[in-house]
Order: C-alpha cells, then structure tokens, then sequence
C-alpha cells in the first residue's frame, strides 16, 4: 500500500491529510517512550487530543468493544458520558496501573479542583500484550517513562516499533504503530478523520496488503499459533459529530481490521475509541442549555468509508515501518519487508 497515495473505496475518493498520520486533526499530538533495558522490549505512546485543559473543556468521545480480552483503562465512563478528559496513553497489559496513576498525577497537576471542589478524573490507557518479545513480568513501565511519552507529544511522530509499539507482534510478524490520516469534503467544508493502530494481532495466513492475500505465501511451512493479541484504534476527526455518531465509526472499525485479514479471535482485545475536537463540553458550565452544531445522519457515509480506510492502513503501516526482531523465547520475529523479500 502506498502510504501517501490517495486511497479509492467503493464510492468516495479520499486524500491523506499532510503528514499522513493523527495528527493532520489540527490540536492533535502524539509522543513515544520507548524502553529496550534488561530484557524489556517495551514502551509508552501518548495522544494529546486538543490544546488546553482537558479535564475543564472535554471532548465529545465514544468507545466499541470488538471482543474484550483486554485490560484497558477508562472506557466504562466514556460509554456512559460519551466525554474524554485526559489524554490517552497505551502501552503494554501489566502497566495500565502505572498510566492510570501517570495521568492522575498529570491531571491532578493542571487541576487543582480535581478531588477538592469538584469530582474526580477519568485516565484513558489501552493496552496489547508484548511478551512475545518483552519480558512483561519485569514490570519495566513506570510512570517516568509515561510522563516523557507525554512530554514528547508533537505533531511529527515515528511509527513502527516505538513507544507502546516496541514490543508488538501482527500476523506473525512485526507490529506495533501505526498511522494515517483522510480527508473529508462536505459542502464547502474540509474534515480530516486521523486513525493511531497499536497492531498486534492475527496469523500470517490471514494477511491480506492491500488487496494481495499475501499471507498465504508468507506462511508456508510455518507453525500456526493461536491468535491471543490485540488491537488498539483511536481515531480522531475534528468534524464536529457528536458521541452517538463517533461510536457509529467506531464500530466501522472492525471492517478496517477485517480488510488486512483479521477476523478478532477468541484471545483478542480489539478495541476503537473515537473523539473529535470540533467543540468542547465544558465541565463547569453556565446555567442553561449548551448548543452544539452537529454533522447530519445523511453525511456519514463518507465518514465510515473513510474509517474503514483509515484502519486498513494504520495496521499495515504499523508493520511496514518496523523492523526484524529477536523473540524473547528465541528465534525471529520478521519484518514484513524482510518477509516479503523471502519470497523473491
């Protein structure tokens, strides 16, 4: 797949935003930790939604749960308000305690109501298991290295095996983070929907890029192993939808994944979080009644097949971009360019 090529679907013709990643949604940010130390293959990526203080002036947000074998942080609360309040960081199963206190202590530090004059915070931290590669009992992740995940939040990032992607195996290969941006033309407007892939997920025989079914290929005389990974998807819009409608391309989600060949396994913790930026919802408001001006029901098409497209190749850039690497067990765990050059 060319990554910063225009993508076609079935009806609309969509161009990558600049950059070709989140943050092309003007306000959104994204910064690494990585740690590779004493066997820890691991790391922390952070994704600042807007500027300003999140906690005072939320985001419209939403969450779907493709299968739940997962240990995330937060998303009861979003499901229930439809508001987001921190940033959002990601990293590894056994260090969702460590980001929850990471972003209390972030949050805590801008607001000093919080847990005073007014309620308490709700942190947003994801996760996917990298023990294939990482020795995740070392518990290596601390909330330093949360806090310089979230200090080196910019508009430029890497992707590939960085920060949480460090340790993260997709379709038998290398995975970890991945991408990509669209943009969106309504009436006279322009939207961007941006999708962030932590990949870890899938079996080789699956692996379908862009269109070839590659995997089948890839896969010959090797092991099939359960699948037991996951998949963390957060797209960010500054379309000016509301909850409701931000988890309709949530659940859009899973037909992005299904397009590189997943098929969400039993073992699978494949989760989408969506917000938008395009207004806020103030947690002190003045009396009366808040307005908001929201996208039609009649313009989503464009939305969801964007989405779709959007995940597609987050996940393949996630593997696209990182780089052979040792199994913790032994043995290898390929690149996808160093798989495919097998095949020549």
């Amino acid at each position: 797949m060319g990554l910063s090529q225009p993508l076609r679907g079935g009806v609309h013709h969509f161009d990558s935003g600049p950059r070709n990643l989140i943050t092309d949604v003007a306000g959104v940010r994204v910064g690494h930790c990585t740690v590779n130390e004493c066997g820890v293959h691991s790391g922390v990526t952070a994704i600042l939604p807007a500027p300003g203080m999140l906690f005072r002036e939320k985001l419209p947000a939403a969450m779907h749960v493709i299968n739940g074998f997962g240990k995330s942080i937060g998303l009861m609360q979003i499901a229930e308000l439809g508001t987001l309040e921190t940033p959002i960081l990601l990293s590894n199963t056994l260090a969702m305690g460590t980001c929850f206190s990471a972003l209390v202590r972030y949050s805590l530090d801008r607001n000093p109501e919080i847990g005073d004059t007014t309620g308490t915070v709700n942190p947003v931290a994801l996760e996917c298991c990298d023990m294939p590669i990482s020795d995740i009992r070392a518990l290596g992740i601390t909330e330093a290295h949360a806090h310089a995940a979230l200090e080196a939040a910019d508009d430029v990032f890497e992707e590939g095996d960085v920060g949480a992607g460090n340790g993260m195996v997709c379709y038998d290969l290398k995975g970890g983070i991945g991408s990509c941006s669209r943009i969106i033309h309504f009436h006279e407007q322009q939207f961007t929907i941006g999708c962030l892939a932590l990949a870890n997920f899938g079996f080789l025989r699956d692996l379908t890029w862009d269109g070839d079914p590659v995997g089948v290929r890839l896969a010959k005389n090797r092991e099939e192993k359960p699948d037991k990974g996951s998949v963390i998807l957060v797209l960010a819009t500054d379309a000016p939808l509301s909850d409701r409608q931000l988890t309709r391309l949530c659940r859009r989600a899973q037909s992005g994944i299904a397009r590189t060949g997943g098929f969400t396994g039993h073992g699978s913790g494949e989760i989408a979080l969506a917000f938008t930026n395009a207004y806020r919802i103030p947690h002190f408001p003045e009396p009366g009644l808040l307005h908001f001006s929201i996208l039609p029901e009649t313009a989503m098409d464009a939305f969801f097949e964007a989405t779709v497209s959007a995940v597609e190749e987050s996940i393949s850039s996630a593997m696209e971009h990182s780089q052979t690497r040792p199994a913790r067990l032994g043995g290898t765990i390929l690149s996808f360019q160093d798989a495919r050059r097998s095949l020549s």
